[in-house]
């Protein structure tokens, strides 16, 4: 890129210098050619290591993008692994009940009763230790957020909207509501 930028200036004679105006005498305008060639070649390089830099900056966002992307995906894919290796000794056990009672080896309900009992408590251990909690209303005034109402009770004994029975429970993930509790509901006598 080459500055072609011509100054017109006026050179005076050294007599007008010296307070001769009379002798002033003024030569035609020359024109001086502004064109540093040392300063162009340093505004060149100086532009070309800016698209350098430039070129590489959005090389190394297309590869963090990339590289974000493939561990979100990753992370989605595998999300319930945690929880999964988690449920793996349960699911063994309720597999090796299954083979136990096919094989008649549990012959008397009491060892099957005592034996679901324990799979049940070591799943629930599980669910709890992963954050969810059982909703428990009965007692309770109806909270909607809480709870989904299934039918209304006419009773005396206990105070209107208050939670009388659990039809079908209702939990928590940490602090969300996955599954509203269905419950009954008290309401004034007519």
């Amino acid at each position: 890129m080459t500055n072609k930028n011509k100054h017109n200036v006026k050179i005076k004679d050294a007599k007008a210098d010296h307070g001769a105006k009379d002798a002033e005498k003024t030569e035609p305008d020359e024109e001086v050619n502004d064109n540093n060639s040392s300063d162009e070649i340093p505004a060149e390089a100086e532009i070309a290591k800016l698209k350098d830099t430039l070129l590489r900056k959005v090389a190394e966002f297309e590869n963090y993008k990339r590289r974000t992307e493939s561990e979100i995906s990753n992370y989605i894919k595998y999300a319930s692994e945690n929880l999964i290796s988690e449920l793996l000794p349960v699911y063994d056990d309720l597999g090796r009940s299954i083979e136990s009672m096919n094989r008649g080896e549990t012959k008397d309900f009491e060892t099957l009763k005592k034996g679901v009992i324990l799979i049940y408590e070591k799943f629930k251990g599980v669910m709890e230790r992963e954050g969810l909690k059982e909703i428990n209303s009965v007692g309770n005034e109806f909270d909607v957020d809480l709870n989904s109402a299934m039918m209304q009770i006419p009773r005396d004994d206990v105070k209107p909207n208050t939670v009388l029975e659990v039809i079908e429970k209702g939990y928590k993930l940490k602090d969300k509501v996955i599954r509203h509790e269905k419950v009954l509901v008290s309401s004034e006598p007519n």
